[in-house]
């Protein structure tokens, strides 16, 4: 080999290393710390640099990007003395190389340390339940002491949120307790408003059943009261119509006594008062008829007395038409007195008897 081509080889050997060792390139959100003679010269911002080859060695490479960070369950004690278990997550960016790597040593192991720190000053204040409650205030105290303690470090941290709240197994189950009875609870008090419901419900569906046939009993009372005005009125007319003397009148009268000892219920029965009259009525029309058809006797009997004109039960009086038209007026009073007593008395025994239980009469056997 021709020894003039070895010294050119070496030169050229030495520009390219020279050369490669003068140009950085940075990618983008990367910022690159540059020492001259092991003192901070300068931070390479993205894109192609120039730096002293054998000089300037680029230090330390961060990357400024939002970047998360988990710490591991942490134990902190609450206000009411429960230990609980606490996951944070941390997003922070840094915003000064320089600081970064020069004013802290480690900065995640001291952002993870602050936040321990922090947490448990700020949980010491609170209980278990407003601990769990209150997540939004804890990482907003977290977040302004961070921010302010990482400032310095060239870091911002934008978010801390804690990632779980793990309270001892005996509270867990404590608290599931608790939670199923204000699940039941909530239960109960539907299921009795519920009820409550239905039953006023039914109240006035029962309310307006009564009304509905307390009004059709109006109007059915109503309608049933019409019939029978119209049907006396009827009654009346024809008997006026007809001009009925007072023999059938009356006779009519005393043929509805019977019906005031036919029900089953009856223990005693009144007489109307007019009962009397009405015989003195039958009386004096056949009477009129007996003094128009027959001669009176020269000596009539007595009248009947109060006694006999008032009988102790209501009957139905059979009036024999054919056999009192011949007598005279006082005779026809005391056969009419008579039928009547006789038919008070036929009727009352009918009463009793229906009212007395029946007692099977018992067979002879053939032992007997």
């Amino acid at each position: 080999m021709d020894p003039v081509v070895i010294p050119i080889l070496v030169a050229a050997l030495v520009i390219v290393f020279l050369v490669a060792s003068t140009v950085r390139i940075v990618p983008q959100a990367r910022r690159y710390n540059i020492e001259r003679f092991g003192r901070y010269r300068r931070t390479l911002q993205p894109g192609l640099n120039l730096v002293l080859p054998v000089a300037d060695r680029i230090n330390t490479k961060l990357d400024v990007r939002e970047q998360v960070y988990s710490s591991d369950p942490r134990p902190v004690i609450t206000e009411d003395n429960l230990v609980v278990n606490i996951d944070t997550v941390l997003y922070y960016q840094i915003t000064d190389p320089r600081a970064a790597a020069y004013e802290v040593a480690d900065y995640l192991q001291a952002i993870d340390q602050l936040t321990v720190t922090t947490l448990r000053n700020v949980i010491g204040s609170m209980d278990l339940e407003e601990t769990l409650t209150s997540r939004e205030e804890i990482n907003s105290r977290l977040r302004a002491v961070l921010d302010d303690a990482t400032g310095k470090w060239g870091i911002r941290v934008n978010r801390v949120e804690i990632k779980a709240i793990d309270p001892p197994h005996t509270i867990k189950e404590a608290m599931e307790k608790q939670m199923r009875a204000e699940r039941d609870k909530r239960a109960a008090i539907l299921h009795a408003e519920g009820e409550r419901q239905a039953k006023i419900l039914t109240a006035e569906g029962t309310k307006q059943k009564d009304i509905l046939e307390a009004q059709g009993t109006q109007q059915a009372m109503i309608l049933r009261a019409d019939g029978e005005a119209k049907a006396v009125e009827l009654v009346f007319q024809a008997v006026h119509r007809n001009n009925a003397d007072p023999k059938i009148l009356a006779y009519k009268y005393l043929e509805t006594l019977p019906h005031l000892a036919r029900s089953d219920n009856n223990t005693f029965w009144v007489i109307p008062g007019e009962l009397t009259e009405a015989v003195r009525t039958v009386t004096r029309a056949f009477g009129d008829e007996a003094a128009a058809g027959a001669p009176r006797p020269a000596h009539p009997e007595q009248p009947a007395t109060a006694g006999d004109e008032a009988a102790p039960e209501p009957s139905v009086p059979q009036l024999d038409a054919p056999s009192t038209v011949s007598l005279d007026a006082a005779a026809a009073a005391d056969e009419a007195g008579k039928q009547a007593a006789a038919a008070v008395s036929d009727a009352k025994a009918e009463a009793e008897a229906a009212k007395s239980p029946q007692v099977p009469r018992l067979g002879r056997t053939s032992d007997d």
